[in-house]
């Protein structure tokens, strides 16, 4: 650089990168409730609702709607903005920002961790998305199946089938010798279109995407929504196949023999209901803090988080909790709607729902649409996920936004081939989902809750919130969020590792050879991640301590940084 005279310095690469900020707050509210409508909202809480009680679910789904989704929201705005003003986008930055301790640029990491490894397995779901829409407008879908529409469960092996085929369960390797040419397809195109659109930036990119691609979302749901509403009874044959019945199989208290206390007595239905609200807000996922450092000194978080995560809820309860569950009632019947079927986003989505449009008139059009809004809901959520990356590497290391791109387009490929190639039954998807996508999630927002309630202090989060706020938070989150909601996620997260995480090891235990070396594999490409981002972070503090950004002393005090002061020091 010392050579080319026209080359940007890095105080001219720090300047560049600063001016980046939401071009409106309908911008960032449509952007952070993008990043949190995705998939799980249409396909993993019908089914998740369906099978754990139906109207009993929702009891503990809004209590932790209140003391964890809501609380954890509010802290993620709150931080994210304290840290932009303080000149940092990033997680590691934000952290180190809000708590000057040699521990806290790891946490940081992180947070890169997730959404980033989250991504890898993400996009190729959003791919099978587009593509079954594709398939579907084209007439293509209809081939599948021929011949068995009469027959049921006939129609829905056949689509299982053609699941299992086009993304490679059977074996892995499908990605070099098999006939996954279509798949690979619109894999490539769905990843170019999340680097294209992450490459024009925060305003150009995400935030006028987001602008057309939520609304849009919106209006297909709708047009989803009504026609299922207005099916009546489509098989006069089976009269109990009504709407009516259908909302009640999905929403009705099932509780069998119990009484509704003794079903809320199940410590499952909680783990459940508190796993489902971090999903469903991307709570946790490192993304709002993200998002929220490009907010101005002043803006509102207050009313900016609680109006994104109404939208979000919106999405999931009144459209996905309408739609999903009670159409596949209609058409599959109940007896069709087992556990195996409700209890996965994959087996619901993408096996059972297509032999539901393959039974409706008009089913072409209506799986084209239904498919298409499921890639919208997909690749808001997934350009979120590149979001908070590519911050780190232009204000870690001063990269431009081609470099970091770049980077971050070769990481994520080699994690998304090891994904596709390893396809058998999904174990790599599944590995990545469990461990990342579940497991670092919990810990994440643990961290954000107990660092803002007990390390940056409740008193001095009060005075940040208030800055630009429209609406006053009530003094009850305050003793939530202090108390309240690190109580209990330590007592769900410990309860669902007691559960889950022996499982996993006898399953893993009990595998073949070759499943089990998928699984070891994923999960040392895990830890490399971690281990990664982990040493770049130290990397990025050490330059921030060497410029002035952030002070020398790594003690427990919090140095006074005058808002916008991180800001003016870059330059």
């Amino acid at each position: 650089m010392a050579g080319n005279p026209n080359a940007p310095t890095e105080p001219a690469l720090a300047r560049r990168r600063i001016r980046e900020n939401w071009g409106s707050r309908l911008g960032v509210i449509l952007a952070v409730a993008g990043s949190a409508v995705g998939l799980g909202n249409f396909l993993r809480f019908p089914g998740l609702a369906a099978t754990n009680g139906g109207g009993v679910f929702m009891i503990p789904y809004f209590i932790s709607l209140v003391i964890l989704g809501i609380p954890i929201c509010w802290v993620e705005w709150t931080v994210g903005r304290y840290g932009g003003a303080r000149g940092f986008n990033s997680a590691p930055g934000i952290f180190s920002a809000l708590w000057p301790n040699r521990v806290s640029k790891y946490f940081g990491a992180l947070a890169l961790l997730i959404p980033v490894g989250i991504y890898m397995y993400y996009v190729y779901v959003e791919a099978w998305c587009l593509a079954y829409a594709w398939d579907y407008a084209v007439g293509r879908m209809s081939q599948y199946g021929a011949g068995t529409s009469a027959d049921t469960a006939a129609l829905m092996s056949a689509h299982t089938n053609h699941f299992k085929s086009f993304v490679g369960m059977g074996e892995n390797g499908l990605l070099v010798h098999g006939d996954l040419q279509q798949g690979v397809v619109f894999l490539i195109i769905v990843f170019v279109v999340n680097f294209v659109l992450i490459y024009r930036g925060l305003t150009k990119g995400i935030e006028a995407f987001c602008k057309y691609a939520m609304p849009l979302l919106v209006i297909f749901a709708l047009i989803v929504l009504a026609r299922v509403l207005t099916l009546g009874t489509p098989d006069p044959s089976r009269p109990e196949a009504n709407v009516n019945n259908a909302l009640g199989f999905m929403w009705n208290p099932k509780t069998g023999d119990k009484t509704v206390l003794e079903s809320l007595a199940n410590p499952e239905l909680w783990l459940n209901a508190a796993g489902q609200i971090f999903f469903s807000l991307s709570v946790g996922f490192g993304i709002v803090l993200n998002y929220a450092s490009y907010l101005k000194a002043d803006d509102d978080v207050v009313l900016s988080g609680l109006t994104a995560s109404s939208t979000n809820e919106f999405c999931e309860v009144c459209l996905g909790g309408l739609i999903t569950v009670p159409v596949a009632f209609l058409f599959l019947g109940e007896a069709n709607l087992t556990k195996e079927v409700l209890g996965s986003s994959f087996s619901l989505g993408f096996m059972s729902l297509p032999a539901v449009f393959a039974k409706m008139p008009a089913g072409n059009f209506f799986g084209a649409v239904w498919f298409f809004m499921l890639f919208l809901a997909a690749i808001t959520s997934s350009l979120s996920m590149l979001q908070p990356a590519i911050a780190f590497f232009e204000e870690g290391f001063c990269m431009g936004r081609r470099l970091s791109v770049t980077c971050l387009g070769l990481l994520t490929a080699i994690g998304g081939l090891l994904v596709v190639y390893f396809s058998k039954d999904l174990l790599a998807t599944d590995t990545l989902d469990f461990w990342v996508g579940t497991v670092c999630i919990f810990m994440l927002a643990t961290v954000e809750v107990v660092l803002v309630g007990w390390v940056f202090g409740i008193e001095r989060a009060k005075e940040e919130v208030k800055r630009g706020a429209a609406l006053r938070v009530p003094g009850i989150f305050w003793f939530i969020i202090k108390y309240v909601s690190p109580a209990y996620l330590l007592l769900i997260f410990g309860f669902w590792c007691y559960k889950n995480i022996p499982d996993k090891i006898r399953t893993i235990g009990a595998m073949t050879p070759e499943d089990r070396g998928t699984v070891l594999l994923m999960l040392t490409f895990i830890v490399l991640l971690l281990v990664f981002f982990a040493l770049l972070a130290n990397l990025a503090h050490k330059r921030w301590v060497a410029t002035g950004r952030l002070p020398a002393e790594r003690s427990h005090r919090f140095p006074v940084v005058p808002v916008g002061e991180g800001r003016r020091t870059q330059a």
